[in-house]
């Protein structure tokens, strides 16, 4: 009586032990499957929110770069006349 008693229950425990497989997976799935929509939410929002930020953070450092190249030019420029003038060059134009 106890033989077929602990035979049926090992029987059980067996089917229970083949199913926790299946559902682990389904469960890691879940919460991956969760995890990346979020995540993808999470990274479409933040390009939403800081689109016309970073436009303009690009634009003004384009400015800055631009201003400091037109400086550097105008202050060679003149370098350049203000030695020639020293060394007695003519830059008059005819």
């Amino acid at each position: 009586m106890w033989r077929g008693l602990a035979s049926s229950n090992s029987l059980e425990v067996a089917k229970f032990m083949d199913s926790i497989p299946i559902v682990f997976f389904a469960f890691k799935a879940l919460v991956l499957g969760i995890g990346m929509f979020v995540a993808i939410k999470w990274h479409y929002d933040q390009e939403r929110r800081y689109k016309n930020t970073e436009l303009r953070a690009v634009l003004l450092t384009s400015a800055k770069v631009t201003l400091f190249f037109l400086l550097s030019a105008l202050g060679l420029v003149i370098a350049t006349f203000a030695l020639a003038e020293k060394f007695g060059l003519d830059l008059t134009l005819p």
